[in-house]
């Protein structure tokens, strides 16, 4: 029986991408980008079809209307815009999904993985925490998977953030399709990254459909502490409006959830 595996995927640890003009639409390099974010994609979806199985995607990046529907293989369902949902780069995920797997995610803010390392908003958030750990945009995400009992299986993305993944996940498949230093970064040729995505979305298939219990999600704790140091003293008082929220020092507030939908709401409306 087929089984429906979701895929989330975001722009900046996709193989090249290093400015942050290439992450937003008209400016330089956007274009090329988008190409290669649908590449990667497509090698994950050919991956999952021909493993038998369906691909659902959520464009997690910017305006959500980055991938090219047309450039991926036949019986890929693209999910694309935003509805104000609280999974995010994961709304539209539900229990009926048999696993996760993530295309082009980056280091977090507060670290030093990626030229574009952030955790939702470069802007406003200079490092966020949950229980006391860097939290990357992975991090939320998977533990909302985890909420609802579906494995994260497999990332790509920049060489930080497939090692913390692996540290918070370590079932999770990782495949790094470059290394950061500084304002540089080194990739792998983009038609290998391709390649070699969809190999190891294959071969982390294979290996789950024979023992998915091997793969079951991490126990969740029993609350979430968020801490979110903001750019800029304001942020901090206006995130003082959210029920709940305490503040640490001028930069940074905190609060406590108890699940991860709670996390990803109250993070949003800290950042306002």
């Amino acid at each position: 029986m087929e089984k429906t595996f979701f895929i989330s995927a975001d722009i900046e640890g996709i193989t090249d991408v290093t400015f942050w003009s290439e992450t937003e639409e008209g400016q330089e390099g956007y274009e090329a980008a988008r190409a290669q974010m649908t590449r990667e994609v497509a090698a994950a979806c050919e991956a999952v079809l021909e493993s038998g199985n369906l691909p659902v995607v959520r464009d997690g990046h910017g305006n959500a209307r980055n991938i090219s529907h047309l450039d991926l293989p036949e019986k890929t369902v693209l999910m694309r815009g935003w509805a104000c949902h609280p999974g995010s780069m994961m709304a539209g995920l539900s229990a009926a999904y048999s696993g996760v797997l993530y295309i082009g995610y980056h280091a977090p803010a507060g670290s030093d993985g990626s030229p574009l390392a952030h955790t939702v908003d470069h802007e406003k958030v200079k490092w966020a925490k949950v229980n006391g750990r860097l939290m990357s945009e992975f991090t939320m995400n998977s533990l909302y998977a985890a909420a609802l009992g579906v494995p994260s299986l497999f990332i790509s993305g920049d060489e930080t953030i497939c090692r913390l993944a692996a540290e918070e996940v370590p079932q999770i498949a990782a495949l790094p399709v470059k290394t950061c230093r500084g304002n540089s970064t080194r990739n792998l040729h983009p038609l290998e990254a391709a390649r070699k995505i969809k190999e190891s979305v294959a071969q982390q298939i294979a290996a789950f459909q024979q023992d998915p219990s091997a793969y079951a999600p991490p126990a969740l704790p029993e609350q979430l502490t968020l801490e979110v140091c903001l750019s800029t003293h304001q942020g901090a008082r206006s995130a003082l409006r959210l029920p709940g929220v305490t503040q640490l020092d001028p930069y940074t507030v905190r609060y406590v959830a108890s699940t991860p939908k709670e996390l990803n709401i109250a993070f949003e409306l800290i950042l306002g």
